[in-house]
């Protein structure tokens, strides 16, 4: 890979949504930097950054990393978000462990560190984008409300980051992903193949929101999509994406709510 190749950040890429928009994104020539508490040093990916977002010091110590080894940033992928097993459960959030409100710190504020210490470098860039990687469940319930409060924060921040950016080179928008057809949720229908390839019809490979990303960056409209959120299914429709297997995941708009538009008022 030549050093003109773009450079990202994704964050939480370890498993699931991050490591398969990390491996999309390599596939397409960039230069990845992915973290996590277990990534390991190479991923076949690109550079595995071992890193806790709790860690404000070492996540700018990443970013002075990048700026060094390669004096540019493109893309941040904020994606790192602290999940529970519990996170699923039907039960009310009074009675799940208080930890799931951890996702409001890594998962929320960590996107918010990572993007001051990438501005800096993206802002010297002819285009740099950051992505917020988000769900319905920001204006739907699910998963309880410390999920929804990170999601609905998320879709915020792109919103208000975008007021900031106004007038520079960078973007910002939130994602809403798909249900993911990770790791664990195929180990989920073990022995039952049939209707593994029923459910996936609905879901999503890791790696499609990677593909999205890759084509909303080249994107001549980039600057007036800045500050939306942004279903990632709609996307890949608009830019003629297929999933593995040339499939059509669909977008759950009209079953789970739409994206809330932010308001074009600007309080300073």
């Amino acid at each position: 890979m030549g050093d003109t190749a773009p450079v990202a950040v994704v964050t939480g890429a370890s498993r699931g949504a991050g490591r398969g928009i990390a491996t999309a994104l390599a596939d397409r020539g960039w230069q990845v930097y992915g973290t996590g508490r277990t990534v390991v040093d190479d991923p076949g990916w690109g550079i595995g950054v071992r890193l806790d977002h709790r860690d404000d010091e070492a996540v700018g110590r990443l970013f002075d990393r990048v700026g060094a080894e390669h004096g540019r940033l493109d893309l941040l992928v904020n994606n790192a978000a602290v999940i529970s097993d519990e996170l699923v459960s039907a039960k009310p959030f009074w009675h799940k462990p208080r930890e799931l409100a951890d996702v409001l710190d890594v998962g929320l504020r960590s996107s918010y560190v990572a993007a001051w210490h990438a501005a800096p470098l993206l802002l010297e860039r002819p285009r740099g984008l950051i992505v917020f990687t988000s769900s319905p469940g920001s204006v739907c319930y699910m998963h309880g409300p410390a999920y929804g409060a990170q999601k609905a924060g998320a879709d915020k921040m792109a919103a208000d980051m975008a007021v900031d950016f106004r007038d520079t080179t960078v973007a910002t928008v939130s994602i809403w992903m798909g249900i993911l057809l990770t790791d664990k949720l195929r180990s989920a229908f073990d022995g039952n193949p049939d209707a593994l390839e029923r459910f996936a019809e609905q879901a999503e490979t890791p790696e499609f929101t990677g593909q999205v990303i890759d084509a909303l960056f080249s994107d001549p409209a980039l600057a007036e999509l800045s500050g939306q959120t942004l279903i990632g299914a709609e996307l890949a429709a608009r830019y003629g994406i297929t999933d593995s297997g040339g499939r059509t995941p669909p977008s759950h708009r009209q079953m789970l709510g739409a994206p809330r538009v932010p308001s074009t008022v600007v309080v300073r």
